[in-house]
């Protein structure tokens, strides 16, 4: 037996994939806000890297959390985003381990309740350049 593949959707704005279950969070409110992830283009060949995002509608309230890795954007071209209803705040991660140092990066976004219906919020992912491991230095005494 075979399980069919998920409905997929896209946003009918942007024409970006909407990250599955990103729609209809809070129960009788509206999804009025697009919320479309960028990543850099060097930063597409990252085998490791993902980013993490999470919905909070209240300050104790996590409303959903999800995970995207990085790979999905050079098999989604189209882009990704997320809707979220005009309240609460949505928490974006950047991470890959597999540098060391890890990449680790937070950016809260905060959704005023008086934002209009059809706002769209662009984040730039943008990783830095993996730093240079420290070499041991001997200086000699002049």
């Amino acid at each position: 037996m075979t399980n069919p593949a998920p409905q997929q959707f896209k946003s009918a704005r942007s024409g970006r994939y909407v990250v599955p279950g990103w729609m209809n969070l809070v129960p009788g409110q509206s999804d009025s806000v697009e919320i479309q992830l960028n990543i850099e283009e060097k930063d597409l060949t990252r085998e490791q890297a993902s980013l993490l995002i999470e919905y909070w509608a209240t300050p104790t309230d996590l409303t959903l959390q999800s995970v995207l890795p990085v790979r999905a954007f050079t098999a989604a071209p189209e882009g990704w985003c997320v809707f979220v209803p005009a309240q609460g705040r949505v928490l974006v991660r950047a991470i890959d381990p597999q540098p060391n140092p890890p990449v680790l990066a937070s950016h809260w976004i905060n959704v005023d309740p008086q934002t209009p219906a059809g706002t769209t919020v662009h984040v730039q992912v943008n990783f830095p350049v993996a730093p240079t491991p420290v070499q041991n230095l001997f200086l000699k005494p002049n």
